[in-house]
C-alpha cells in the first residue's frame, strides 16, 4: 500500500504518537518501524514516546510522560496479560497482574494531562473480557473497565478476538473495534504447512463449543468449507476455578475421516479443551488437526501441548504475537506464530488519517486474492 502517495493529500488527525506499555516492546518497535518506512513526519526519527511508571517499594506507582504530548493523536498499545514484566515490592519480585498493567495504562492517560488531541487504546486481549456478563450477584469487570477508560478520555478502543463483542454496548459514545486475525492465520497456514488444500473436499471447519460458532461460520463462509462443532457438557453442580467443570465433548456434524481440520478459538488457556478435541477428533480418523487461536495463553505450562504433539494429537498450533508467549514457546515444532505488528499499523496509520477502516476490518478480498494465488 502506497501510503506517501495517498496521504499527501490527507492532514493528520494530530502528530502521531505511540506509547507501548510495559511488555509491548517488541511489538511497538515492529509496528513503529512500519510506519517509519510508510511516512516521514516521525519526530526525531521516531513515533514512539518516552514514558516510565515508577514504582515506590511499596508497590504504589507514578506514570510519568517525558515530552510534550499536546497535540498529539496517541495510540497506546497494552498488554495486561503479560506476567512476565516484574517489579519490586517490599523487596519481594512480583509479577504484573492484569489488574496492574490496567492501572498502569490509567496512569499513562492521566500523565498525558489532557493535552493530547485524541487517545486511542489499543488492547489486543480486552481486560476482563471474559467477565463480559452478569449471571448472578457478580461484578461486570469489562463493561465498568470500558467505561472508565471512556470517562477519562479515550475516544477509541481497539482490540482483537473478543470473547464477546457485544461487551461494547457498555460505551455507546465512543469508538470500539473488535478486529479479527483471519486473515493472518489463513496466511500463516498456507506459508508453514504444505499440501494444505482449502476446499470442502479436503477440510473442515471445527468449533470448540457453541460460543465460537460465528468467528467459525466466517471461515466456513468464505472459504467454501464444511462445518462441525463440539457440544460442552458441564456439571452445573459444581464450580471449580470460577466455572462449571466440562464433563465432556460431543461432536456434531458430518462425516470428517480422512480431512484435514482446523479448530478455531479465541483463546487457548489451560488447553485441556483443544487437547481434548483434538484427541477425538484423531480418533475419529481425520487426517491432520491444525488449531487457530487468536491468544495463546499456555496458563498450565507447554508439557501438557508437547505430550499431545507425541501422540500426533494435532500438527501445528498458531497463535499471533498479540501477548506476552511464554519462555520456549517459538522453540516448540508445533507452534507457528502469526506476527500482527504490521496490521496494527495499518489500522494506526488510516486512523490517524481520520480514514475508513472498513477495508481493513473486512479481510474477504485478500483471503480470496490469497486464495486465488496457491491456487
Amino acid at each position: 500500500m502506497a501510503f506517501n502517495e495517498e496521504n499527501a493529500l490527507l492532514t493528520p488527525m494530530g502528530q502521531l504518537g505511540i506509547i507501548g506499555m510495559a511488555g509491548c516492546k517488541e511489538i511497538t518497535d515492529k509496528v513503529n518501524n512500519y510506519l517509519i518506512e510508510w511516512r516521514d513526519d516521525a519526530e526525531n526519527g521516531t513515533f514512539e514516546i518516552e514514558h516510565c511508571c515508577s514504582r515506590f517499594s511499596t508497590g504504589e506507582a507514578k506514570g510519568l510522560i517525558k515530552k510534550s504530548v499536546r497535540g498529539h493523536d496517541l495510540f497506546i498499545i497494552c498488554d495486561v496479560f503479560n506476567y512476565g514484566v516484574k517489579y519490586k515490592m517490599y523487596n519481594m519480585e512480583v509479577p504484573m497482574s492484569p489488574d496492574d498493567h490496567y492501572q498502569d495504562l490509567k496512569r499513562i492517560i492521566a500523565a498525558s494531562g489532557g493535552k493530547a488531541r485524541r487517545i486511542t487504546v489499543i488492547m489486543p486481549m480486552l481486560y476482563e473480557g471474559r467477565q463480559h456478563r452478569r449471571v448472578s450477584r457478580e461484578s461486570l469487570d469489562c463493561a465498568m473497565a470500558l467505561q472508565e477508560l471512556a470517562h477519562i478520555g479515550v475516544s477509541n478502543v481497539i482490540t482483537f478476538d473478543a470473547h464477546d463483542p457485544r461487551v461494547q454496548n457498555a460505551i455507546p459514545l465512543i469508538g470500539f473495534d473488535n478486529v479479527q486475525p483471519k486473515y493472518q492465520m489463513i496466511k500463516a497456514l498456507m506459508h508453514t504447512v504444505d499440501g494444505v488444500k482449502l476446499d470442502r473436499d479436503n477440510v473442515t471447519i471445527i468449533s470448540p463449543d457453541e460460543g465460537g460458532m460465528s468467528r467459525c461460520i466466517y471461515y466456513s463462509s468464505v472459504l467454501g468449507l464444511d462445518l462441525g462443532m463440539f457440544y460442552k457438557r458441564r456439571d452445573y453442580a459444581k464450580i471449580v476455578k470460577g466455572r462449571n467443570p466440562i464433563i465432556s465433548h460431543e461432536y456434531l456434524g458430518g462425516d470428517i475421516e480422512g480431512k484435514d481440520v482446523i479448530i478455531v478459538d479465541d483463546i487457548i488457556s489451560s488447553g485441556d479443551s483443544v487437547i481434548d478435541i483434538a484427541e477425538q477428533l484423531k480418533a475419529k480418523k481425520v487426517r491432520r488437526v491444525f488449531v487457530f487461536a487468536s491468544f495463546g495463553l499456555f496458563t498450565d505450562g507447554l508439557a501438557r501441548f508437547d505430550e499431545a504433539y507425541n501422540n500426533h494429537f494435532f500438527e501445528k498450533i498458531f497463535t499471533t504475537n498479540l501477548v506476552y508467549r511464554p519462555e520456549g514457546l517459538n522453540t516448540r515444532e508445533w507452534y507457528a506464530e502469526v506476527d500482527m505488528s504490521k496490521y496494527i499499523a495499518y489500522i494506526i496509520n488510516t486512523l490517524n488519517y481520520d480514514r475508513s477502516m472498513s477495508d481493513l476490518l473486512d479481510p474477504v478480498k485478500r483471503i480470496n486474492k490469497l486464495l486465488g494465488k496457491a491456487n
